[in-house]
C-alpha cells in the first residue's frame, strides 16, 4: 500500500516509516519539521535502501493537504503530527488545541475528499486521565489532567463521528504509552530541542554529560518507590504495531492500548540504565510536574487477541538501544543553543 505518514520524520513517525518499508509498503511523509529534521529522510533511506518521498508541509494547511493527496493517491493515513509535551499543554493549551484538532480535521476531510477509508491515530494513554490502573480500551476518558491529552480525547470522539456517518472508513484509535529507545543501527531515536520533556533523552542527555542532572518530578506519589509509574515500551515494539493495525483495519473504529502491561517507575528506569550501560546518573528531586499523574500503564490483551501484536522488547534493550542513539548523534551538543 502507499501510505501517508503526517509527522514522519519524528521520534515514533521515523520509527514507523522504516516498518512499513521494511513490510514492502510504499510511504510518503509530510512534516513541518517544527520537532524534526529533513535529515531523518536520508536515515531512513540508510537503513532500508528505500527512500520516502517527503514533503515539507503542515497538517493543518487543507491546500498543502488536498495537493499531496490528489498527488500521491494514497491507500492509508497514519496521523502522528502533532503536540506532544504534557507540561507544555498546560503552560500554552490554545496552540496545542488549533494544532491537534485542526490537523486531525484537515487530513481527515482529505481522506473524506479523496475516497481514503485506512485512518490510523497516534493517541495516547493520557485519555484514561487519573483512574486505576491497568487502563482498559472500554474505561471512560477522563483526560481533563492536561490539554494534551484533552486534545487526543476530542480528537478520538470526532474520528469516532466521522466513521459513524462514513460505513466504509476504518479508524484505528492507538493508545500507547511511554515509547522509549531506538532503533538498533543508532541512526535514529529522540533528539529533542532544548530540555527533554521526556525521561529517557533526559537520562542519556545526563549520560553523555549534556545536561549536570537528572530532574526527579516528584518522590511523594503513592508508588513503589514515590515516582511516578509509567508503561514504557521500546519506539520498534510501537512501529510494528502501527504497521500490524494499519494491515488488519477494517471498516469502523477499533481501540487498542499498545503498552508492555508493566508499569516502571522513574528511578526503576534510572536504575535499569545505569545497570545496563555501566553508567551512573547523578539526579535531584524537584516538584511534581503539573499535568502528570502517579501511575498509568496498560491492560494489552485485546491488541495481543484481535491484531496478534504484543511487546517484544525489554527494558534493558530500551535502554541500551536509547544510549547508543544518544552516543552516534552527532549535532548533540548544538540542542541546547
Amino acid at each position: 500500500m502507499r501510505i501517508l505518514v503526517t509527522g514522519g520524520t519524528g521520534y515514533i513517525g521515523s520509527h514507523t516509516c522504516v516498518e512499513l518499508l521494511n513490510h514492502g509498503h510504499d510511504v510518503i511523509i509530510v512534516d513541518n519539521l517544527a520537532n524534526s529534521k529533513a535529515e531523518i529522510v536520508d536515515r531512513i533511506e540508510a537503513i532500508t535502501g528505500q527512500r520516502p518521498l517527503f514533503y515539507r508541509a503542515d497538517a493543518t494547511d487543507a491546500q498543502a493537504m488536498d495537493l499531496i493527496f490528489s498527488t500521491h493517491k494514497p491507500d492509508g493515513v497514519i496521523h502522528f503530527a502533532g503536540l506532544k509535551a504534557v507540561g507544555e499543554s498546560v503552560a500554552v493549551p490554545l496552540a496545542y488545541y488549533r494544532n491537534n484538532l485542526l490537523s486531525t480535521i484537515v487530513v481527515v476531510e482529505s481522506c473524506l475528499k479523496h475516497g481514503v477509508n485506512r485512518f490510523v491515530f497516534s493517541s495516547s494513554a493520557t485519555v484514561y486521565g487519573d483512574q486505576q490502573v491497568p487502563f482498559f480500551e472500554t474505561m471512560e476518558l477522563r483526560a481533563r489532567t492536561n490539554p494534551y491529552g484533552e486534545t487526543k480525547a476530542m480528537c478520538e470522539r470526532i474520528l469516532s463521528d466521522v466513521a459513524a456517518v462514513n460505513p466504509e472508513f476504518s479508524v484505528t484509535l492507538l493508545r500507547y504509552f511511554n515509547p522509549v529507545g531506538a532503533h538498533k543501527s543508532g541512526l535514529i531515536g529522540e533528539a529533542p530541542e532544548g530540555i527533554p520533556n521526556n525521561l529517557m533523552p533526559y537520562i542519556t542527555q545526563v549520560a553523555k554529560g549534556i545536561l549536570k542532572e537528572l530532574k526527579v518530578f516528584g518522590n511523594d506519589y503513592p508508588t513503589v518507590d514515590g515516582t511516578g509509574v509509567r508503561d514504557y515500551i521500546h519506539v520498534v515494539d510501537l512501529a510494528e504495531g502501527h504497521v500490524v493495525a494499519l494491515e488488519k483495519a477494517s471498516s469502523g473504529v477499533h481501540i487498542y492500548n499498545l503498552g508492555t502491561g508493566r508499569g516502571t517507575s522513574v528511578l526503576e528506569l534510572v536504575k535499569a540504565f545505569e545497570e545496563a550501560n555501566n553508567l551512573r546518573i547523578p539526579y535531584s528531586v524537584t516538584e511534581r510536574r503539573p499535568g502528570d499523574i502517579a501511575e498509568c500503564y496498560a491492560d494489552v490483551s485485546k491488541a495481543k487477541n484481535q491484531l496478534g501484536w504484543v511487546a517484544k522488547r525489554n527494558v534493558v534493550e530500551m535502554c541500551q538501544d536509547a544510549w547508543r542513539f544518544e552516543q552516534s548523534y552527532q549535532v548533540q551538543d548544538k540542542r541546547q543553543d
